[in-house]
């Protein structure tokens, strides 16, 4: 009861599940579509802001004493899991859409989540203080990363990051980090203060970067591109993916000799794909009717990975073994 509770009450599932419903019955197009992007930019612009001011200081300097940990999620999510991802995208060129081939890699190179990989990490009962400097830092790192990282592997797929792009990604991603950062000690006690009201912000910023991404490529006849075939395709590939990052990190934790509160940390902080950065990326990086099919991926393996979280968190709270 108490997973299915989790699931039910995750608002972010239900957010992300109605954006791709309306995107599919009610896609935005014409003048509406021209102020859907103007929200867009002024929503992901708010969304990296509150980051930068929530992203305190003091606990990431405290956070990096555990380089052990720290250094094997980094390299798990910027190394393993590009891995997974570059050889899916190559298998399933042939198998797939070559835009939904492609998300696999668009997937690899993304951070880790930073809100639900902390709270399943906390109902776990892990190391929440870990976990939320591993999420917090492999985000930072991955605003400037994972463009670099998609520019280089997919440049066979005609992905070009040109100089408006970098312009166009310091403008909405990194600078409003930046100034989080700059005025934090002025602003963070009125942003910890109203959580629900800027939980909301960052939440429905990211809904309509998805809902604008889909849009566009429902209008370019997106799901008449996937087959029935193709979808099985993907929706196996993903388990596959899932299997490998959620048991993977698991046995990783055990391998290293990791206490079992860091090994929930590296679960689900290793573990996770955070579409809060992948889905404003995309937008950025691609037209919106390709943006649409190469997101596929990742918004399916996203809401994914808070199904699969909830009965492992819950399961690994009554966990009674001692180290």
């Amino acid at each position: 009861m108490q997973t299915l509770r989790l699931i039910l009450t995750d608002k972010f599932i239900w957010l992300l599940s109605g954006a791709v419903l309306l995107a599919t019955l009610v896609p935005v197009q014409g003048s509406a579509k021209d102020i859907a992007g103007i929200l867009f930019n002024a929503g992901i612009f708010a969304v990296f802001l509150l980051h930068g001011i929530r992203l305190e200081r003091e606990e990431v300097k405290a956070g990096l004493g555990n380089i052990r940990l720290q250094g094997t999620i980094f390299i798990w999510v910027f190394g393993v899991m590009l891995i997974v991802g570059l050889l899916l995208s190559k298998f399933l060129v042939q198998r797939l859409p070559a835009d939904v081939a492609l998300g696999f890699l668009f997937l690899a190179v993304l951070p880790t989540t930073v809100q639900s990989a902390t709270s399943y990490c906390a109902i776990a009962r892990g190391n929440v203080a870990a976990s939320v400097v591993a999420s917090a830092l492999i985000n930072l790192v991955g605003v400037f990363l994972s463009p670099l990282l998609f520019a280089l592997l997919a440049q066979a797929a005609g992905v070009q990051i040109t100089s408006e792009t970098i312009i166009k990604l310091a403008g909405i991603l990194v600078l409003p980090f930046v100034l989080g950062q700059v005025f934090q000690n002025w602003l963070r006690p009125w942003v910890m203060r109203h959580k629900d009201l800027t939980g909301w912000i960052d939440r429905g910023a990211i809904a309509l970067a998805v809902y604008v991404s889909f849009s566009a490529a429902i209008i370019a006849g997106m799901w008449s591109r996937v087959s029935g075939t193709e979808f099985v395709w993907l929706a196996a590939a993903l388990l596959l993916w899932l299997g490998l990052a959620f048991g993977g990190t698991w046995l990783l934790g055990s391998w290293m000799g990791f206490v079992r509160a860091d090994r929930k940390t590296l679960l689900f902080s290793g573990a996770q794909k955070s579409v809060a950065i992948g889905a404003p990326l995309a937008a950025i990086i691609f037209v919106p009717e390709r943006a649409g099919l190469v997101i596929l991926p990742l918004i399916f393996y996203h809401l994914a990975q808070l199904f699969l979280s909830a009965p492992i968190a819950v399961r690994l709270a009554g966990d009674k073994m001692s180290d």
